[in-house]
């Protein structure tokens, strides 16, 4: 049975767009009351924003991959990007996704080309020398395949085209990614399906793929998106790999279209609630400025990290004397204190006693 790339039609994907016209106006309209909120915040918070969205993506599309980029050095990266004065670090992988990252947020609205994608490539493995064609589309001769990790009985799931087809098939691809005019949501999905089918290079075609769909969205509604799309995928991680399969020997691709969608929507109601946990953080802090020792400010600011879903179970009177490294009966005046300010809400008793942050649960009634 042949691959997608074989068959006639090839690369004419094709699916019912009735299907997802309610999801494209539920999208619309929720960028467009997002867009309206951003108006309403300070530069400060909205770049706080930007910097945690970008690093979100970059962090759960390596997770994807199978790799772990450190937190806090990749935000330091896209911070000094913007010119928020951080630790100057050696140039890492890091640094190399941060600027990836911030490349693709600001250059949304250009026309995507070879040079473009060469670039973002470049971006990612410099300096690496387990990959060959840095910066350049694949050149080896060997069949490029996705396999199993089996070593017994190894499995073939998809053989991309030939290395010597690759150029071609890239210069047809960008033709079509900067004169499709089509649903937006189903060009995301289509160009990221189709990206992958080619699998141009060596290595990272999955990281640059979840970065085109970032690139076509925000071409699609004018202004860069701020959505991290790659953490709902590693969250449906399974579904993914299965439904890009389904797709491996059709050009029919309508399951693949719907679920891509509602990742899409998913994400986008996540990085909302992300935004209103980060406005409610800054409001916070700066209410209880003066009015909590520093021992409560650094385990409020430990709660933040974990970010809206806060420490798993919540917060107990053990993990703040592990924060703070004080004594018990100092964590439970300070943890009294905090629920008495507004800070914490407290549920449970005893060795059963928990603490979150107050203002959360409400986050869908307020964007």
């Amino acid at each position: 049975m042949r691959w997608n790339w074989e068959l006639s039609d090839w690369p004419k994907f094709y699916y019912d767009p009735d299907s997802i016209s309610d999801l494209e106006r539920q999208f619309l309209l929720g960028v467009g009351r997002a867009s309206a909120y951003l108006k309403t915040i300070g530069k400060d918070d909205y770049h706080r924003f930007v910097v945690e969205i970008l690093s979100l993506e970059g962090l759960e599309s390596s997770k994807i991959e199978g790799e772990i980029l450190d937190r806090e050095s990749l935000q330091s990266s896209i911070q000094r990007h913007f010119g928020i004065q951080t630790p100057q670090k050696k140039r890492d992988k890091e640094s190399r996704m941060a600027e990836l990252l911030c490349n693709v947020y600001e250059s949304f609205e250009k026309p995507l080309t070879h040079e473009m994608l060469w670039q973002w490539h470049a971006l990612l493995f410099e300096g690496l020398s387990s990959v060959t064609d840095c910066g350049k589309y694949r050149t080896h001769e060997e069949p490029m395949q996705i396999v199993s990790n089996r070593y017994d009985t190894p499995k073939v799931f998809y053989e991309a085209p030939p290395s010597a087809r690759v150029f071609h098939e890239m210069t047809v691809f960008i033709d079509w990614f900067n004169s499709t005019q089509v649903s937006i949501l189903g060009k995301a999905a289509i160009a990221h399906i189709y990206f992958e089918s080619i699998h141009p290079f060596e290595d990272g075609n999955g990281r640059l793929g979840r970065v085109l769909v970032e690139k076509t969205l925000s071409q699609g509604v004018k202004q860069p998106i701020l959505i991290a799309i790659s953490k709902m995928l590693e969250k449906r991680k399974k579904e993914y790999y299965a439904a890009l399969e389904r797709c491996n020997r059709t050009l029919e691709v309508d399951h693949w279209v719907e679920f891509f969608t509602q990742v899409i929507l998913q994400a986008h109601e996540e990085s909302m609630g992300l935004l209103y946990f980060l406005i409610e953080k800054s409001k916070m802090m700066s209410v209880l400025s003066g009015q909590i020792n520093p021992r409560q400010t650094k385990v409020l600011l430990r709660m933040f990290e974990e970010g809206p879903a806060g420490f798993k179970g919540g917060l107990s009177a053990e993990n703040y004397i592990a924060i703070t490294k004080t004594t018990r009966a100092t964590a439970t005046r300070d943890l009294t204190d905090l629920v008495e300010k507004g800070a914490l809400v407290k549920t449970g008793e005893l060795r059963h006693t928990r603490y979150r942050l107050k203002f959360y649960p409400a986050q869908k009634s307020r964007i």
